[in-house]
């Protein structure tokens, strides 16, 4: 046996390494694409639609996706752009990871050609100028003219579609009624409750609302749920309106700006002038 004896296995602890961990570099980014050898003019196998945008199919998509994107899904694509020229201009895969878009905020020749494709397809398309950003966009840094894009679609969610403007939304209609106010309504559906909240009460309410040209600014519609509201807490025209409603009624309002937000709101992004709102009372709180 030995005793007092001392036996070194040869290594030694992390505390006794004084010497800083050496970071791992970043990882090089994707290089750019190069431009397809068709990028000045669409090859003669292309298909071209009504409008003039020409595609074809670089791969197809996954087997049993029929399913299409709609003109408000949103998308999840991987995509490259190019000027007529060859110019890359725009590229997810040089950032390293796809792009999650909504395809009511991009070009016409997206919204049209997204919606030709299934998950798992890559397309090219050949875009004019009429539904890209024109021939002199407004800002220096969009691309002008013809572009070109290969994009592959990896996925997309359905989004509610967004109700239309009312056609009556410049004038209200004759059977309409007016308010001492100045606010209009119109009933256009009568439910079968029989109590109306007052304006201590709170509401649950669908609702969508427009501005006097027509533009939708916000709506529980698009969202999938109702909206709940104290009816103390929103705007005259609301607080008013609401209470001329029954549990089930859906009424049409076209409120002046002096019951809505005002000709010149004080709060950024809130809509000025006259406002048009269709509301469904579900329930009183």
């Amino acid at each position: 046996m030995l005793t007092g004896a001392c036996v070194s296995f040869g290594w030694r602890s992390a505390a006794a390494d004084s010497s800083p961990i050496e970071p791992l570099p970043p990882a090089p980014p994707p290089p750019a694409p190069p431009a397809p050898a068709d990028v000045a003019a669409a090859p003669a196998e292309a298909k071209t639609t009504a409008s003039g945008l020409a595609f074809k199919v670089l791969f197809k998509g996954k087997a049993g996706a029929g399913a299409h994107p709609g003109p408000h899904d949103r998308v999840t694509v991987q995509y490259s752009g190019w000027t007529s020229d060859g110019k890359l201009f725009d590229s997810s895969i040089t950032r390293g990871e796809p792009s999650v878009l909504s395809l009511d905020a991009v070009i016409k020749g997206w919204v049209e050609g997204l919606q030709l494709m299934v998950k798992g397809e890559k397309r090219r398309f050949w875009i004019p100028a009429p539904l890209a950003y024109g021939d002199a966009p407004p800002s220096p840094n969009v691309p002008a003219g013809a572009l070109v894009f290969d994009v592959e679609l990896i996925d997309f969610a359905k989004v509610i579609e967004p109700p239309q403007a009312p056609e009556d939304l410049d004038a209200p209609p004759k059977d309409a009624k007016r308010t001492a106010s100045g606010l209009v309504y119109k009933i256009l559906k009568r439910g079968n409750g029989k109590n109306h909240p007052t304006a201590d009460n709170t509401v649950q309410v669908h609702y969508s609302g427009w501005t006097s040209d027509g533009k939708l600014f916000d709506s529980s519609i698009t969202r999938g749920q109702p909206a709940t509201f104290p009816l103390d807490g929103v705007i005259k025209g609301w607080t008013e309106g609401l209470q001329l409603m029954a549990v089930g009624d859906k009424a049409r309002f076209w409120i002046p700006g002096y019951l809505a937000y005002g000709e010149k709101p004080s709060q950024p992004g809130s809509p000025a002038g006259t406002l048009v709102f269709d509301v469904e009372l579900l329930s009183i709180r």
